[in-house]
């Protein structure tokens, strides 16, 4: 999968729009909830499990995002871990809907890239009472750290386990600091936000130009002729918990 940036470029000013519906078990192009083609910008992650599975210990992904984003190391500290992109060790628990389908074993038994899935149904945003995260026309589901008050409201709604919060301080434990992107401070809640930032500079997200296997697509789902929206009509594609109503915006190649 070849990430051409001018491609990307010229992707993104187009549009196609997902209509979701979350249940069967075929590919998007089969259930309809695909409709290209209505304009605008509508952001989406694809992850292609078959790719992933092959190299189970590559980290170049998470490794560029945490770098990017000053994400603080605990070195395996489960009580204080930051993840803003990560690895789940078991299938069943991040697909609990598809744990009696018949998907192919040698991907079942390897572990699954998530992220925050960008909702286009947001229940963090619901909850939050300051407004901290809100989630942007693009898609987008944002954080203003100066606002987060630290209820975690969002951390029990958000149902995928995609936010993190900062018990102690972060800043010692960010090893490399990049000095263009802020620091958070203790008791404030963080997750991805698909580099929003290097969007506004015409960059792909640091994971998707970091993956050396082609495992990550990114574009937007409005533009019909985007790699993201080719992949979502025509491969065989799941997404995470679809019962819920989230219709989250990462796509997975089964």
């Amino acid at each position: 999968m070849r990430h051409d940036r001018r491609a990307f470029l010229g992707n993104a000013a187009a549009g196609a729009m997902v209509v979701t519906s979350g249940a069967a078990l075929t590919s998007c192009a089969d259930t309809g909830h695909y409709e290209p083609g209505k304009g605008g910008t509508r952001w989406a992650m694809v992850v292609d499990l078959r790719k992933c599975a092959e190299h189970e210990d590559c980290r170049a992904c998470t490794q560029a995002c945490h770098k990017t984003h000053n994400v603080p190391d605990f070195e395996g500290d489960p009580l204080h871990e930051i993840k803003w992109i990560w690895k789940e060790p078991k299938f069943d628990h991040v697909f609990p809907s598809f744990e009696n389908h018949p998907l192919p074993a040698h991907i079942r038994k390897k572990p699954v890239l998530v992220l925050c899935n960008h909702c286009d149904n947001p229940p963090c945003v619901r909850v939050c009472p300051t407004k901290a995260t809100w989630r942007r026309e693009d898609g987008i589901v944002m954080m203003d750290w100066h606002r987060c008050i630290g209820c975690r409201y969002c951390v029990v709604a958000c149902p995928y386990g995609s936010r993190s919060f900062n018990w102690v301080n972060p800043r010692p434990y960010v090893k490399e600091m990049t000095p263009d992107f802020p620091t958070r401070m203790k008791g404030v809640v963080e997750k991805c936000t698909l580099c929003e930032k290097r969007l506004s500079q015409n960059l792909l997200p640091a994971c998707v130009e970091a993956c050396p296997h082609g495992a990550l697509a990114f574009g937007n789902l409005e533009d019909p002729n985007s790699e993201v929206a080719k992949i979502v009509a025509t491969e065989f594609t799941i997404r995470r918990k679809p019962d819920l109503g989230t219709e989250p915006e990462v796509y997975y190649v089964v």
